[in-house]
């Protein structure tokens, strides 16, 4: 089954508690994944960043709220118990506690206000659906704004010419430290007049080893196939080049994938070449950062 969202697993994570002994937050997610069933690949599952594990993240969000509603206490680190308004809780909700449950606790709605720097409207505001934990809420915003960023930065690269599209090229791989510095990697391509770039860059600041580039400025609606890829092996094989990189802005197909599998040519498509751009910092600024920032455990826990 599907990972629980942070709400579910509120009341049987509570439960778990009703014995009054004190939980390790390892043990809870232990008996939780059995509870739930979960398997080992969704055990494994990380959010959208890769920063933090999917489940462990949504327990952790689970006892955060209901400690911050008073239904539980951690005495100290890693330890929580049940409190007697969590067992009158348990006992008044025998099926599902949510938010909506927790926003009867004036220290629960001041939490809410808190987090979201503004006043909270009560329970009928607050749909009861809401199932992401904040991490997942942010990634989620993120990749929704990079998605469009990114089709935004294709649009763009199909529109300019031929020289603007190969200073792009040259940038995005020097930005990934291909080719030592630009004037050195720019002195390394040489133009082949199909509306693209054709030509050796450095694969390190010392020119050790060289890769051939192509790349190929075509709309988004063309689809390169294995013929375009069967000459770019072609031209590897002439200029006795073991590595080679093809860049375009529209995509490639199935096939052609498979054959460049197959001959170790990496592929870039119109949407992994506006990605780059942007892990690179090509033709993109920064309009806000946000670090988010966990509790350092190890300061906490003191000398050993």
């Amino acid at each position: 089954m599907p990972i629980p969202d942070f709400q579910t697993l509120m009341r049987p994570l509570l439960a778990l508690h009703e014995d009054g002994h004190e939980k390790t937050q390892s043990e809870l997610r232990e008996v939780l994944a059995r509870e739930f069933q979960l398997t080992p690949d969704e055990l494994e599952e990380r959010i959208p960043s890769g920063l933090a594990n999917t489940f462990a993240n949504r327990v952790a969000w689970a006892s955060t709220h209901m400690k911050q509603a008073g239904l539980i206490e951690k005495p100290r680190r890693g330890i929580s118990v049940i409190t007697d308004r969590g067992r009158v809780v348990l006992a008044d909700y025998p099926d599902r506690v949510e938010m909506s449950v927790l926003e009867q606790f004036p220290e629960y709605l001041d939490f809410r206000t808190r987090s979201r720097r503004r006043p909270r409207p009560r329970t009928t505001d607050v749909p009861s659906t809401e199932s992401e934990t904040p991490e997942e809420t942010l990634d989620a915003a993120y990749n929704e704004l990079r998605e469009a960023l990114i089709e935004d930065l294709r649009s763009r690269l199909v529109a300019v010419d031929d020289g603007f599209f190969e200073e792009v090229v040259l940038d995005v791989l020097v930005g990934l430290g291909y080719g030592g510095s630009k004037r050195d990697a720019a002195e390394r391509v040489g133009r082949s007049g199909d509306g693209g770039v054709d030509g050796v860059i450095r694969e390190d600041t010392l020119g050790l080893d060289a890769i051939y580039i192509q790349a190929k400025k075509w709309a988004r609606e063309r689809t390169i196939g294995p013929r375009e890829i069967r000459e770019f092996i072609g031209a590897l094989q002439d200029a006795e080049a073991a590595k080679g990189v093809f860049i375009t802005t529209s995509s490639f197909s199935s096939e052609a994938r498979e054959l460049a599998r197959r001959r170790r040519v990496v592929l870039i498509d119109g949407p992994e070449l506006a990605g780059l751009m942007i892990d690179s910092g090509v033709g993109v600024t920064a309009v806000r950062r946000f670090d988010i920032k966990r509790i350092d455990e190890d300061y906490f826990a003191g000398p050993e």
